[in-house]
């Protein structure tokens, strides 16, 4: 399969269950559930991969449009890798068409940052990815800022988002659904252009 012909695999990441939808960790699932609903479809267990999945297509109707395979992995944040392998794999996706949309610590609350390749930056579901397929794919890195004073990272990102960033949270979610999509359409270049900020 060619590389216009394969789909493009976008991998939400987050974990699994109720108690963890609103967390920080889980800003790649709120993109995926956006994705999902702008293309029309919904998520359904996987036969192939322990992952949630829909299939579309991402840009203007006609032969511009693409396929695109949306993931939620199943198995939680840091088994993140075998999922997206088993789709990848299934689907016959380069690894230069693979998205991971996902939390960054590094960045400030609401900011973006799209790239390809580059480390793990303490990321348990980048850890994962890139043990089973390399550093070579696309990341939109959702930014949600340092902890508050010595709280503990892992508590902070299991943390629901506070009163004060859950204003923001849909224009945020919003705006990296609409990141995911350019990249897609038009390439990292003009897409990290556009939403590098």
């Amino acid at each position: 399969m060619s590389e216009s012909t394969a789909p493009w695999l976008v991998a939400g990441l987050g974990n699994p269950g109720p108690e963890y939808a609103a967390n920080r960790h889980n800003i790649g699932f709120m993109v995926a559930d956006l994705l999902a609903e702008r293309m029309g479809g919904h998520f359904k267990r996987s036969g192939k991969a322990q992952a949630h999945v829909v299939e579309g297509r991402i840009g203007p109707p006609g032969p511009a449009s693409r396929r695109v395979v949306l993931a939620k992995p199943m198995t939680y944040m840091n088994l993140s890798g075998g999922p997206v392998t088993a789709l990848k794999d299934f689907y016959k996706v380069p690894t230069e068409q693979i998205i991971a949309v996902h939390d960054e610590l590094d960045i400030p609350y609401a900011t973006l940052r799209l790239k390809l390749g580059g480390g793990d930056n303490g990321h348990n579901g980048l850890k994962s990815i890139t043990k089973s397929l390399g550093a070579n794919y696309l990341r939109v890195r959702a930014g949600i800022g340092r902890p508050p004073g010595r709280m503990d990272v892992a508590a902070f990102v299991l943390k629901d988002f506070s009163a004060a960033e859950r204003k923001e949270l849909d224009w945020f979610v919003d705006r990296a659904a609409d990141a995911v999509e350019a990249l897609i359409s038009d390439g990292l270049e003009r897409a990290q252009s556009t939403y590098n900020s």
